[in-house]
């Protein structure tokens, strides 16, 4: 699943490419996709992307128009979605139902993008608004982790009196946005710290240590996706990770096995050694079928 930062690389990159072109076309092809209907889609076409924003997990094309002054192209990639772009957009024609493309966006030069979803499980939402706001998602959003107002104090001050596991506040987006399954993991292994810890029982030592993990892993890993095409987004990220979605592979600080732990549609990697003084936490999964 796209995470911050790399949302934050498509930002960057939407913003160099696509800031002072206009819409000459938007299709979409998935209905299902679609979650707004007033502006419609055909309010897109005439206008010029003015900026390329993101919140949390969410990336917002800010467009405008003599008939609309103010339009937001907002998406969330969910699981399978990404983004594909081309210099020269093709122009073959889409067949609903029959292809990953959801929605298809050209633009005056030439160029566009696609949104595309694997799978079979579609949850790629795509919006037209006037006020990014008006996304639900985005009005439920906790602060951002790398703003500069969310201080080790306001870290502090989410986990207070919570009782949730620190793996699950922390992939909250309620509580703090733009964090999922996989730097969640990566966040936890750099601070040493099990995923099941309770999120209001942290010392102040361990509080200081989480915050510094989050800020240096999500630091590093904008960094990485900076300036990257989003062709070569994905690869970035899985070249960073240090525990997620390395099963069975050696943990580069202490080299013990990581292990995974499985729920039902997703899981997560911790390593015993570094994170949970050396216990093996159960596989929910083998768990089931033991019983």
């Amino acid at each position: 699943m796209p995470e911050m930062p790399e949302v934050q690389g498509l930002v960057d990159f939407l913003a160099e490419r696509a800031v002072g072109l206009k819409v000459t076309r938007a299709s979409v092809s998935a209905i299902s996709a679609l979650k707004t209907y007033d502006p419609p889609v055909t309010a897109l076409p005439g206008s010029t992307v003015r900026a390329a924003t993101r919140h949390g997990k969410y990336l917002d094309l800010t467009l405008e128009s003599a008939a609309e002054p103010g339009l937001h192209l907002v998406f969330h990639l969910a699981k399978a979605g990404w983004l594909r772009w081309y210099d020269a957009l093709p122009t073959t024609l889409i067949r609903p139902g029959k292809s990953p493309i959801a929605l298809r966006v050209a633009f005056d030069d030439g160029s566009g993008f696609d949104l595309t979803e694997a799978g079979t499980k579609k949850s790629l939402a795509v919006y037209v608004v006037r006020d990014p706001a008006e996304v639900p998602g985005i009005a439920r959003l906790g602060p951002d982790p790398l703003d500069p107002a969310f201080t080790r104090d306001a870290f502090a001050a989410l986990l207070e009196g919570r009782r949730t596991q620190i793996k699950g506040l922390l992939r909250d987006q309620g509580v703090i946005g733009g964090i999922g399954n996989a730097y969640s993991d990566e966040i936890l292994h750099a601070a040493r710290m099990s995923p099941y810890a309770p999120a209001g029982g942290l010392g102040d030592d361990d509080v200081t240590r989480l915050y510094d993990a989050m800020q240096t892993t999500l630091r590093e890993a904008v960094a990485a996706a900076s300036g990257k095409p989003p062709a070569d987004l994905k690869d970035a990220k899985r070249r960073g990770m240090q525990v997620h979605a390395r099963r069975g592979e050696a943990c580069p600080v202490c080299g013990d096995t990581v292990r995974s732990v499985f729920f039902a549609d997703r899981s997560l990697e911790y390593c015993p050694t570094c994170q949970t003084g050396g216990k093996v936490l159960a596989d929910r999964r083998l768990s089931r079928l033991l019983k």
